[in-house]
Protein backbone atom coordinates (compact mmCIF):
# COMPACT_ATOMS: atom_id res chain seq x y z
CA UNK A 1 0.00 0.00 0.00
CA UNK A 2 1.18 3.13 -0.91
CA UNK A 3 0.59 6.58 -0.24
CA UNK A 4 -1.35 7.35 -3.29
CA UNK A 5 -3.60 4.40 -2.96
CA UNK A 6 -4.44 6.01 0.38
CA UNK A 7 -5.31 9.48 -0.36
CA UNK A 8 -7.46 7.82 -3.42
CA UNK A 9 -9.01 5.83 -0.44
CA UNK A 10 -9.54 8.39 2.11
CA UNK A 11 -11.38 10.62 -0.56
CA UNK A 12 -14.00 7.74 -1.27
CA UNK A 13 -14.69 7.18 2.82
CA UNK A 14 -17.12 9.89 2.56
CA UNK A 15 -19.35 8.52 0.16
CA UNK A 16 -18.45 4.38 0.79
CA UNK A 17 -19.68 5.31 4.98
CA UNK A 18 -23.24 5.94 3.58
CA UNK A 19 -23.35 2.84 1.88
CA UNK A 20 -20.63 0.46 4.10
CA UNK A 21 -21.76 -2.25 6.66
CA UNK A 22 -17.93 -2.89 7.38
CA UNK A 23 -18.64 -2.78 11.56
CA UNK A 24 -16.23 -5.30 12.80
CA UNK A 25 -17.64 -8.90 12.59
CA UNK A 26 -18.40 -10.82 16.13
CA UNK A 27 -15.77 -12.65 17.55
CA UNK A 28 -17.91 -15.97 16.48
CA UNK A 29 -17.36 -15.20 12.42
CA UNK A 30 -13.93 -13.75 12.31
CA UNK A 31 -12.82 -16.80 14.06
CA UNK A 32 -13.64 -18.37 10.76
CA UNK A 33 -10.22 -18.83 9.71
CA UNK A 34 -8.33 -19.95 12.62
CA UNK A 35 -11.04 -22.98 12.65
CA UNK A 36 -10.77 -23.33 9.10
CA UNK A 37 -6.87 -24.13 9.96
CA UNK A 38 -7.83 -26.64 12.29
CA UNK A 39 -6.74 -24.54 15.82
CA UNK A 40 -8.10 -25.65 19.10
CA UNK A 41 -8.46 -21.73 20.14
CA UNK A 42 -11.50 -21.75 21.59
CA UNK A 43 -13.96 -18.50 21.09
CA UNK A 44 -14.92 -16.59 23.82
CA UNK A 45 -19.05 -15.59 23.77
CA UNK A 46 -18.38 -12.61 25.58
CA UNK A 47 -19.84 -8.96 24.36
CA UNK A 48 -17.24 -6.08 23.87
CA UNK A 49 -18.85 -4.60 26.81
CA UNK A 50 -17.35 -7.23 28.75
CA UNK A 51 -13.73 -6.00 28.35
CA UNK A 52 -14.43 -2.46 28.76
CA UNK A 53 -12.96 -2.93 32.67
CA UNK A 54 -10.32 -5.24 31.61
CA UNK A 55 -8.27 -3.13 29.39
CA UNK A 56 -7.51 0.57 29.36
CA UNK A 57 -9.85 3.09 27.23
CA UNK A 58 -7.32 3.52 24.48
CA UNK A 59 -6.89 -0.18 24.33
CA UNK A 60 -10.61 -0.40 24.13
CA UNK A 61 -10.65 1.52 21.64
CA UNK A 62 -8.34 -0.31 18.95
CA UNK A 63 -9.73 -3.46 20.28
CA UNK A 64 -13.02 -3.62 20.06
CA UNK A 65 -13.88 -0.24 18.25
CA UNK A 66 -11.21 -0.99 15.07
CA UNK A 67 -9.27 2.20 16.17
CA UNK A 68 -6.10 2.85 15.20
CA UNK A 69 -3.11 3.70 17.38
CA UNK A 70 -0.83 7.15 16.48
CA UNK A 71 2.15 5.71 14.34
CA UNK A 72 5.70 5.61 17.04
CA UNK A 73 3.17 5.54 20.18
CA UNK A 74 3.82 2.32 20.94
CA UNK A 75 6.66 1.07 23.06
CA UNK A 76 6.77 -2.06 21.68
CA UNK A 77 8.55 -0.61 19.01
CA UNK A 78 11.67 -0.38 20.86
CA UNK A 79 10.87 -3.73 22.60
CA UNK A 80 14.40 -6.00 21.57
CA UNK A 81 13.76 -9.00 24.58
CA UNK A 82 12.90 -12.61 23.65
CA UNK A 83 9.34 -13.51 24.95
CA UNK A 84 5.95 -13.54 23.49
CA UNK A 85 3.58 -10.83 22.55
CA UNK A 86 -0.28 -11.80 24.01
CA UNK A 87 -3.34 -10.28 23.10
CA UNK A 88 -4.17 -7.44 25.62
CA UNK A 89 -7.50 -8.11 26.16
CA UNK A 90 -7.81 -12.21 26.82
CA UNK A 91 -4.08 -12.78 26.51
CA UNK A 92 -3.78 -15.89 24.28
CA UNK A 93 -0.30 -15.60 22.57
CA UNK A 94 -0.17 -14.10 19.29
CA UNK A 95 3.30 -13.66 18.11
CA UNK A 96 6.90 -15.04 19.02
CA UNK A 97 9.96 -12.30 19.59
CA UNK A 98 11.75 -14.26 16.78
CA UNK A 99 9.29 -12.99 14.37
CA UNK A 100 9.29 -9.56 15.27
CA UNK A 101 10.98 -7.09 12.77
CA UNK A 102 11.47 -2.96 12.11
CA UNK A 103 9.05 -2.08 9.30
CA UNK A 104 10.06 1.52 9.42
CA UNK A 105 5.90 2.16 9.63
CA UNK A 106 5.72 3.27 13.34
CA UNK A 107 3.69 0.29 14.49
CA UNK A 108 5.29 -3.26 15.54
CA UNK A 109 5.17 -5.60 12.63
CA UNK A 110 6.04 -9.27 12.41
CA UNK A 111 6.67 -11.40 9.97
CA UNK A 112 3.98 -14.51 11.20
CA UNK A 113 1.57 -14.85 13.85
CA UNK A 114 1.16 -18.10 16.27
CA UNK A 115 -0.38 -20.28 13.99
CA UNK A 116 -4.39 -20.64 14.52
CA UNK A 117 -3.99 -17.94 16.97
CA UNK A 118 -5.66 -15.31 14.39
CA UNK A 119 -8.79 -15.36 12.61
CA UNK A 120 -8.58 -13.17 9.30
CA UNK A 121 -11.39 -11.10 7.57
CA UNK A 122 -11.35 -8.25 4.29
CA UNK A 123 -11.59 -4.85 5.40
CA UNK A 124 -13.12 -2.15 2.93
CA UNK A 125 -12.78 0.48 4.96
CA UNK A 126 -10.27 2.75 3.02
CA UNK A 127 -11.93 1.54 -0.12
CA UNK A 128 -8.98 -1.05 -1.22
CA UNK A 129 -9.48 -4.16 0.16
CA UNK A 130 -7.06 -5.19 2.92
CA UNK A 131 -6.76 -8.31 5.13
CA UNK A 132 -7.42 -7.38 8.94
CA UNK A 133 -6.61 -9.56 11.57
CA UNK A 134 -8.30 -10.39 15.05
CA UNK A 135 -7.42 -12.35 18.00
CA UNK A 136 -9.30 -15.73 17.31
CA UNK A 137 -10.20 -16.15 20.93
CA UNK A 138 -11.52 -13.11 21.80
CA UNK A 139 -12.28 -11.15 18.59
CA UNK A 140 -10.10 -8.10 19.51
CA UNK A 141 -8.54 -6.09 16.69
CA UNK A 142 -5.23 -6.15 15.95
CA UNK A 143 -4.29 -5.12 12.71
CA UNK A 144 -3.67 -5.48 9.36
CA UNK A 145 -1.73 -7.98 7.03
CA UNK A 146 0.43 -6.38 4.00
CA UNK A 147 2.34 -8.34 1.14
CA UNK A 148 5.38 -5.94 2.15
CA UNK A 149 7.20 -8.06 4.59
CA UNK A 150 10.79 -9.65 4.84
CA UNK A 151 11.36 -12.61 2.70
CA UNK A 152 10.79 -15.80 2.60
CA UNK A 153 6.81 -15.07 3.48
CA UNK A 154 7.17 -11.89 2.46
CA UNK A 155 4.51 -10.80 5.01
CA UNK A 156 3.87 -7.89 7.67
CA UNK A 157 1.50 -8.31 9.83
CA UNK A 158 1.38 -4.44 11.49
CA UNK A 159 -0.13 -4.07 14.89
CA UNK A 160 -1.14 -1.74 16.97
CA UNK A 161 1.06 -1.92 20.20
CA UNK A 162 -2.05 -0.96 22.66
CA UNK A 163 -3.31 -4.60 21.50
CA UNK A 164 -0.46 -6.46 22.72
CA UNK A 165 0.98 -6.87 25.41
CA UNK A 166 4.83 -8.09 25.88
CA UNK A 167 6.15 -11.11 28.40
CA UNK A 168 9.55 -11.20 28.37
CA UNK A 169 11.36 -14.96 28.16
CA UNK A 170 11.40 -16.83 31.11
CA UNK A 171 8.30 -15.24 33.01
CA UNK A 172 5.27 -17.22 32.99
CA UNK A 173 2.28 -16.08 30.54
CA UNK A 174 -0.54 -14.34 32.30
CA UNK A 175 -3.42 -16.79 32.70
CA UNK A 176 -5.82 -16.27 29.20
CA UNK A 177 -8.57 -14.22 30.66
CA UNK A 178 -12.14 -14.39 29.71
Amino acid sequence: MNRRNVLQGLASVAALSLFSGCSRAAPAAATATAAAAGTAVVPLKRPEAYWRDKVSPAAYAVLFEEDTERAGSSPLNAEKRDGTYVCAACHLPLFSSRNKFESGTGWPSFTQPIKGHMATKTDYKIVLPRTEYHCARCGGHQGHVFDDGPAPRGERWCNNGLALRFVPKGQSLPALRG
